[in-house]
């Protein structure tokens, strides 16, 4: 799933049967997933992060969340998320 974001390969990608192939000669044992797994997974996550996030907010506040990702020079995958809170 990594893989797939940091290179920002779509989930559908995963169907391909020779993109298949070549990630199974890497690791003979390793299980791929379908694209709806793949993107219900994901949604799963970010719902869990975005609740974690609400958790850790005052109640009382109005709070703005900006997320934005981002690839760095070093192909490490970046997510930031950025509180603004209105009074």
């Amino acid at each position: 799933m990594l893989g797939f974001l940091s290179a920002h390969i779509p989930w559908n990608a995963i169907s391909n049967l020779e993109l298949r192939r070549s990630y199974i000669a890497l690791r003979d044992h390793l299980v791929l997933l379908s694209a709806t797994t793949l993107s219900n997974i994901f949604r799963r996550e970010y719902a869990l992060t975005v609740d974690a996030i609400k958790k850790q907010l005052p109640v009382q506040n109005e709070v703005s969340l900006t997320l934005d990702g981002w690839t760095s020079t070093d192909k490490l995958t970046i997510t930031l998320v950025i509180a603004y809170y209105m009074d």
